[in-house]
């Protein structure tokens, strides 16, 4: 038997019902509106205030990290760990060609170029074993410095992303950039609260970041974070994110160019209430997840994707792959879907083929390619499904 739009359709209607369904969509049922209150009632609604250290303490305690600073988006958080790490204008810094656009943006943000690397079909994150057969054939040590042999530019850094929370394989790729003296950035903003053989995301790199964006596990409306274990890296990222403006009561000295990046209190006050039901959240997306696996089960021509072996994943979105043989169906599946009220959508487009890194640099891609003509991810809310 082949695929047939209609029993996808019929797959999600066994698990959500007939009522139309977004595709994320945040869960607003804890202390949100007590403590924005508090925020408005006391005054303090910018980037001074205690939600903003509570958040701040709680993402802590939360992934195991020894520090969190709290920011405006997940884009500038990362833009501001790549300097962190080392990474300037003109270096190239190898981030996955399947992820969402912001990735590759905070590094142009920089001036550095996205180097693209091809993804895993296990994970749908970055492939180490392909990515260090294509550092072996492009890069050369000159002076403990890693240049790209075919561009001129410094390799800088790697950048991976737990695509839709699914975690990469973090000890693969960790080997390899440690082989080629390369260090790891993790981008964790889709994976707050998945883990990697028992430790959450964001503790394996260098320095890592989360999103808070509104489609995410946990909102703050708008945010991100940046983690990390490093006293040193901790201290300059709370830094560059207020100015980097000295401490003082009364004075206004800047030491270097720095960034006004720090989350506003009101958005932490909402990111408070929200972490505090992110555990019944991971609960409920997971119990999901085993429902789509089960309802799925018996459709030809796809599988349910679920989560590595070596992970626990949050199962941010959930993902339908759809077989080689029906992949030329997958707009069929959406159309169909999406005209019974159930808000599925593709994958990005791979970010090599957007105009603006069209002619950046990459190592061969086709099974990036190839998964990005057959995602489909479907309804992901942690308020799914619905009480009948």
């Amino acid at each position: 038997m082949t695929l047939q739009a209609e029993n996808v359709t019929a797959a999600l209607r066994a698990v959500l019902g007939d009522a139309s369904t977004a595709l994320h969509e945040p869960t607003l049922g804890g202390r949100e509106w007590d403590y924005v209150k508090d925020c408005l009632d006391s005054g303090w609604v910018s980037s001074v205030g205690q939600y903003v250290d509570k958040l701040e303490d709680m993402l802590s305690e939360y992934t195991g990290a020894h520090h969190a600073t709290v920011t405006v988006n997940g884009t500038t958080a990362l833009q501001v760990v790549l300097r962190l790490a080392g990474v300037r204008a003109g270096d190239e810094v190898i981030v996955p060609a399947l992820t969402f656009v912001g990735t590759a943006n905070a590094v142009a943000h920089i001036g550095a170029v996205p180097h693209f690397a091809d993804a895993a079909t296990e994970t749908l994150g970055i492939d180490p074993a392909k990515l260090d057969r294509h550092l072996d054939e492009i890069a050369s040590s000159v002076g403990g410095t890693v240049i790209n042999k075919q561009t001129g530019r410094r390799i800088a850094a790697v950048v991976c992303v737990h695509i839709f929370g699914h975690a990469v394989d973090l000890d693969a790729l960790t080997a390899v950039c440690e082989k080629h003296a390369l260090p790891l950035v993790e981008d964790a903003a889709e994976s707050l609260g998945s883990y990697y053989k028992g430790r959450h995301t964001g503790n394996h790199g260098l320095i890592s970041v989360l999103s808070f964006n509104g489609n995410k596990t946990v909102t703050t409306g708008g945010g991100g974070a940046i983690l990390t274990n490093d006293d040193t890296l901790a201290k300059s990222a709370r830094h560059l994110t207020t100015t980097a403006k000295a401490p003082h009561r009364w004075e206004y000295f800047h030491d270097e160019v720095g960034y006004n990046y720090r989350m506003p209190n009101i958005n932490a006050a909402l990111g408070c209430a929200q972490l505090e039901q992110l555990p019944g959240f991971i609960e409920r997306k997971r119990a999901l997840a085993g429902l789509y696996r089960d309802a799925f089960a018996d459709v030809d021509g796809l599988r349910f994707f679920v989560e590595p072996a070596f992970a626990k994943s949050n199962y941010w979105l959930n993902a339908i792959l759809l077989d080689p043989a029906t992949a030329a169906l997958r707009d069929e599946v959406l159309a169909h879907t999406n005209d019974n009220g159930f808000m599925t959508r593709p994958a990005w487009t791979p970010l090599h083929k957007l105009p603006m890194y069209a002619a950046c640099p990459r190592m061969d891609l086709t099974v990036a390619e190839d998964l990005a003509g057959r995602i489909i991810n479907i309804p992901s809310s942690s308020s799914l499904p619905r009480p009948a």
